[in-house]
């Protein structure tokens, strides 16, 4: 006896996406527009170069921006953002390091030893009060992103924040979002 198959009428087929698979051609035609020029001749590979560059260019641009698709990992998030933002608010005694290491080079120079003293004195102690000013700074980050972001993890936030406070706010990237003394 065979077993009847009144059974698989009542069952439905696995659904599919519903179309056919477009054959290559096609398929490569459609990318076609996403493709970089073919690199196999020398004009090729300057106009592919050119695409290259214009395309770092927008992304780098996109980045500065602060647009959330440019960034890399380290940089997404609504906390990382924050972060940010508190830490481009205010001023820090470490984005003035930089340019007080090199004043100190300057007055080294000098053949004068009580100069030379100071200034030696002048760049440890910016750099003592850098660091105090980081470890407080890391524990304030801390506290208020825990308070608005109660579910983020807060690992690695204060090193974050304390890092982009001693980079001279021009050269931040991304460049700050809001000027110092801003409420956000």
């Amino acid at each position: 006896m065979s077993p009847k198959k009144s059974d698989s009428a009542s069952e439905k087929p696995a659904a599919g996406k519903g179309r056919p698979t477009p054959k290559r051609k096609v398929a490569e035609q459609a990318n076609v527009t996403n493709r970089l020029a073919p690199a196999s001749t020398r004009e090729g590979k300057k106009i592919q170069r050119e695409q290259l560059r214009q395309q770092r260019v927008q992304t780098r641009a996109a980045y500065m921006r602060g647009e959330e698709s440019a960034m890399p990992p380290r940089d997404r998030g609504q906390v990382k953002r924050f972060v940010r933002n508190y830490v481009d608010s205010r001023r820090s005694i470490g984005e003035y390091f930089l340019p007080i290491v090199m004043l100190v080079l300057i007055l080294t120079v000098i053949p004068i030893a009580y100069i030379q003293f100071f200034a030696i004195m002048l760049m440890y102690s910016c750099l003592l009060f850098s660091i105090i000013d980081g470890i407080i700074l890391s524990r304030k980050l801390k506290k208020e992103v825990a308070a608005r972001f109660p579910n983020e993890v807060t690992k690695g936030i204060g090193m974050y924040g304390w890092l982009r406070s001693t980079q001279i706010r021009r050269l931040r990237a991304p460049s700050p979002q809001v000027k110092r003394g801003e409420k956000f």
